[in-house]
């Protein structure tokens, strides 16, 4: 899914858009010339449903996510790719298909109905692209739509009507795995246009991956097994925390269909693209592994840094994804944002991920009998982002960064006690203060393992220029199972410390009884802030405490628009402009410090006229944690509506716009004229 459905998601209007880019898909199958067909899957070919394919997820490379159609998409680029992959240990670590995205042909094909390569992105055909691949000892795909035209702007063509044709030349050229989209489809049933071009494939003799690409709209886990190898479940992933959530928590319920062969797929790799922190790249290729998605990394390895490389390459992590039982994890708990998900592997033991969705750091836990192992005497516990072993007895527990994920693998070992015991460390809330002015932070450390921890002791540092000093113990002589060391903080940043979120680092030492010294290190979050100010103010001109959003970034005093920063327009709502106000896109969560000073907030809410007539969201209003107001799922026919809430003594506010339940196309969301009472 390219260019259409990026229209479809930010909003430009509905009847311009048929009418001027792209009538021959707006004009739905009564109006639409039929297409030339080709023999249905009824009529040739029956399926062979076990053809040894994808019996792991495919790992691999695909440009879009980092190139789109610019010119840097090229020949070049694609052996360089293939050449990274060997020189950076991609390879070994399970990289190996090499694909194309849209861009790649000409916009019309030949006298005799064939394809053509763009000569000047790739001179030598895309044949010899693919030799080369393959020299590597690589694997090469491409991409098409199952429509009369691709999904970039200009329309590149589909294979619609030729799908015979087609699959015989990637055949020709050395495909083995096709990306088949979905645009310009006229209204022909997805399962047919997919299920022809399956058998077009399996014509040619030649094994090629199929990947289904038509974004979720009509279930094909529910009927793509015998189809493809891989099946979309939603529309296109962007660079973005709103975007990669929104996406997981709809790939997430789907964990009954994947199996070997067939597998759920939330689309393609961000990890590297910059639009995201470490943190949460790392919980992407963190739950896309646990949720045995394909890998395929979207970013430009030729410009890559040693993180991103790192993260890509976590061959333990890797090993989750790669697992031959081919289970996808499900969610054993996700209440207020802290997520375990679990996951079975082939030699009994358990992957888990606690993630946190939340905005700040959580502590979530679970039990190793909660996910699904037997009864032992203990369990071997390793950390599968740190490379470290430990034991526990029951409890798997962890203060999880905001966006963070702890991804760890457990089996039952009688034998748990030959093991360090694990000990989990972090903050007991979030922390806010002003800088330069002191505020009390509260730390523990509680052993989970079957065997004492000695001569605990606990260290916290900041940033040059903090002041930290303890205010209670620091050292504990032994921590047995389930016994907890806590200690107080006096912290305070520098004067003229800027408002935002600042890192602050635990370290942890304890004794072996066979006598090593162990310490590990945990993240501390601690927010300077700005309290709001006195009486009436605009929320657009207060500093928030985080923001995420589904598209691009949050806008203040403009709609949310495109990608790019300030490129909204005029807040409007019903026809009704607004000076005030924040422009964003579900799902989006805006997050803001009260410090207790506030009574109230109150806001007009509603789609953007910029959308057109579609377009659904919810909105909502959280203090503390607890919903307090909320509007219900809105639309674009809908005026704008008042949402008023009473805020007194509350620490935060927090401003959510969910998609209404529909996905996320169209949903630009207005908090128009947005304003605190403190």
């Amino acid at each position: 899914m390219r260019s259409l459905p990026l229209l479809r998601r930010r909003g430009v209007t509905a009847g311009l858009t048929c009418a001027l880019l792209f009538a021959a898909a707006c004009a739905g199958p009564a109006s639409a010339a039929p297409p030339v067909r080709s023999p249905l899957a009824s009529e040739v070919h029956p399926v062979v449903e076990d053809d040894g394919l994808a019996l792991t997820p495919p790992m691999g490379f695909n440009n879009w996510n980092s190139t789109h159609c610019r010119p840097e998409f090229n020949e070049t680029m694609v052996k360089g790719i293939a050449d990274i992959f060997i020189a950076k240990g991609l390879k070994e670590a399970g990289y190996e298909y090499v694909n194309l995205d849209d861009c790649w042909a000409l916009p019309q094909r030949d006298a005799d109905g064939k394809l053509v390569p763009d000569p000047d992105r790739f001179p030598n055909g895309i044949k010899a692209v693919a030799d080369y691949v393959h020299s590597k000892g690589l694997k090469f795909g491409i991409y098409t739509s199952a429509g009369t035209k691709t999904c970039d702007r200009i329309g590149f063509p589909g294979g619609l009507g030729h799908e015979y044709s087609d699959a015989r030349q990637f055949a020709d050229w050395g495909v083995d795995y096709l990306k088949y989209d979905n645009c310009y489809n006229q209204g022909v049933d997805a399962k047919k246009r997919y299920t022809t071009m399956r058998d077009a494939l399996k014509a040619t003799g030649r094994p090629m991956v199929f990947s289904i690409c038509e974004w979720g709209e009509n279930k094909p886990w529910e009927w793509a097994s015998d189809v493809g190898h891989l099946w979309r479940t939603t529309g296109d992933i962007n660079d973005s925390w709103g975007s990669t959530l929104a996406i997981m928590k709809k790939n997430l319920p789907l964990h009954a269909y994947a199996k070997p062969g067939n597998w759920n797929d939330p689309d393609m790799l961000e990890v590297g693209n910059g639009g995201m922190t470490d943190t949460e790249y790392r919980t992407q290729f963190s739950m896309w592994s646990i949720m045995a998605a394909p890998l395929l990394i979207g970013s430009d390895l030729r410009q890559a840094d040693d993180k991103t490389f790192e993260i890509l390459g976590n061959r333990e992590v890797i090993a989750v994804d790669q697992d031959p039982l081919g289970k996808q994890g499900e969610v054993i708990s996700s209440e207020a944002g802290r997520w375990v998900v679990a996951k079975e592997m082939a030699d009994g033991s358990r992957v888990v991920a606690l993630f946190n969705e939340a905005d700040r750091p959580q502590r979530i836990a679970t039990t190793a009998s909660d996910v699904g192992l037997p009864q032992s005497r203990g369990y071997r516990m390793r950390d599968l982002w740190k490379h470290t072993d430990a034991g526990i007895a029951d409890t798997i527990a962890a203060t999880v960064p905001a966006h963070g994920t702890v991804l760890i693998r457990l089996w039952a070992d009688r034998d748990s006690k030959s093991y360090p015991p694990a000990l989990e460390a972090g903050q007991t809330r979030a922390w806010f203060a002003e800088a330069d002015v002191p505020a009390e932070m509260s730390t523990t450390v509680t052993n989970h393992g079957r065997r004492k921890a000695d001569s605990v002791s606990v260290d916290l540092t900041g940033p040059a220029g903090w002041t930290i000093v303890s205010a209670s113990r620091t050292v504990a002589e032994a921590l047995s199972t389930g016994k907890t060391l806590r200690t107080k903080w006096r912290v305070k940043a520098p004067a003229g410390t800027r408002p935002g979120a600042y890192d602050l680092t635990l370290s942890v030492a304890h004794r072996s009884p066979e006598g090593v010294r162990l310490v590990q290190q945990e993240p501390v979050a601690a927010n300077i802030v700005v309290l709001p100010p006195q009486g009436v103010s605009s929320l657009s001109a207060t500093p928030w405490l985080s923001a995420s959003n589904g598209w691009g970034p949050v806008e203040k005093d403009l709609s949310v628009g495109e990608s790019a920063p300030g490129d909204g327009r005029p807040l409007t709502i019903g026809g009704t402009r607004y000076t005030k106000g924040l422009g964003v896109h579900a799902p989006s969560v805006v997050e803001y410090y009260l410090g207790g000073e506030c009574s109230s907030f109150s806001a007009m809410v509603g789609l953007d006229d910029e959308t057109g007539v579609r377009g659904t969201a919810g909105f909502e209003v959280w203090a503390d944690g607890r919903r307090i107001a909320a509007t219900g799922v809105l639309t674009n026919v809908m005026p704008a509506q008042q949402l008023s809430a009473g805020v007194s003594g509350a620490e935060t506010l927090r401003l959510v716009v969910t998609d209404g339940g529909d996905g996320m196309s169209y949903d630009h969301a207005d908090w128009a004229d947005a304003t605190l009472v403190c």
